[in-house]
């Protein structure tokens, strides 16, 4: 037993060492760009060092205030609301198009579902010229409109997958127990579903957060004018402007857009996990 013991234990040490020495490989990029925001300009790329000799703000000051009659803060303001519009839209139409895949009936059902699905596999360039010429037709483009109302459409074919496994999960004798009481579907979607609903729906929040603010391609084909540029496009655009000279400005913005992101996801981190886990298991 002491053989074994001392077998698993030497194991579990080894591994947890090559868990450790992955984690600082992955972890090392993005701490030498935090130590890089801190470290004056030409000292950049001649010190590699994770803890900088000379401390500077600079960067962050000059990335802040880096375009003309604009700071950065107008780019932030742009991005949270694009992604607070995304998050609503793909919260409202997926769950309730989640909810009619897994409790209504209705003809073909499992063929739309199997349709919904499918359109995961289809490229997004091959959409994309038919939906630039709608939006164009539209008068959308240069508006935050393209990357909003698709979301309202429940576009999002991943979404409503995840909600239908967690949904088909739940007793059905909650909504029959609903139904004698006299409610309808509207009813139970909105009070017995919705609240069983967290975990996928913070779920859904961190992807949506996390997918939209860092989404540069739809973002660079409709949107130009630069007061309304968000974040992802900003960073672009602050490279064209001041070229390599300003990387430690480039470091410096770059972190600060890694805080709203990293923050959401610390707050909602034990929703998110079990949502997760469920769909694995249910999955």
């Amino acid at each position: 037993m002491s053989r074994v013991y001392a077998a698993n234990k030497g194991a579990s040490v080894i591994k947890t060492v090559i868990a450790v020495i992955a984690s600082a490989v992955m972890l090392y990029p993005l701490l030498w760009m935090l130590a890089s925001s801190f470290k004056p300009q030409h000292l950049i790329f001649q010190d590699l060092s994770l803890w900088p000799d000379v401390f500077t703000l600079e960067n962050y000051i000059n990335g802040w205030n880096g375009f003309t009659n604009l700071t950065f803060g107008t780019f932030f303001k742009n991005s949270f609301i694009v992604v607070l519009f995304c998050i609503i839209g793909n919260l409202l139409t997926c769950s309730m198009a989640a909810y009619a895949f897994a409790r209504l009936e209705f003809t073909a059902r499992n063929f739309w579902f199997a349709l919904m699905f499918g359109s995961l596999l289809l490229p997004h360039h091959v959409v994309l010229i038919p939906q630039y010429i709608l939006f164009d037709s539209l008068d959308w483009i240069n508006t935050y409109m393209p990357l909003i109302v698709p979301k309202f459409l429940a576009s999002d074919a991943f979404f409503i997958f995840l909600m239908v496994q967690f949904i088909r999960g739940l007793p059905l004798e909650l909504d029959q127990a609903a139904k004698v009481d006299g409610c309808g579907h509207i009813q139970i979607y909105g009070r017995i579903i919705v609240p069983l609903l967290l975990p996928a729906i913070v779920t859904t929040s961190i992807f949506t957060l996390i997918w939209t603010w860092n989404d540069f391609f739809s973002q660079l084909i409709y949107i130009s004018d630069p007061r309304k540029l968000t974040v992802a496009l900003a960073l672009r655009s602050f490279m064209d402007t001041m070229g390599q000279s300003s990387m430690g400005s480039l470091f410096a913005m770059s972190i600060l857009s890694l805080v709203p992101i990293f923050t959401f996801f610390l707050v909602f981190q034990r929703w998110l996990i079990e949502g997760i886990a469920t769909y694995g298991v249910k999955g």
